[in-house]
């Protein structure tokens, strides 16, 4: 491997916005730009900056979470409600 090796770059806004309701954890150590080994140690210990949820071996993290940490409004997850006349 090259002593030039390049880092996964860090998320757009699109990016962010379009991530699905959950993704694995290495997803999240891009758009916060935490390294791998750093973020794994992080979820195992419970210093995770965002909640992380471990589904049997795996490490995920909710859409919901990570936009909200970022200060960026999480969509509604449902339609509108009518407004109550």
């Amino acid at each position: 491997m090259s002593h030039l090796e390049t880092r996964p770059r860090e998320m757009t806004h699109a990016e962010l916005v379009a991530l699905p309701v959950s993704f694995p954890l290495e997803v999240a150590n891009r758009a916060l730009s935490i390294g791998r080994t750093q973020g794994y140690a992080m979820a195992k210990t419970g210093t995770y900056p965002v909640r992380v949820r471990q589904i049997g071996r795996a490490y995920r993290v909710t859409r919901y979470d990570l936009l909200s940490f970022l200060g960026l409004a999480p969509a509604a997850a449902g339609p509108a409600e009518p407004d109550a006349a």
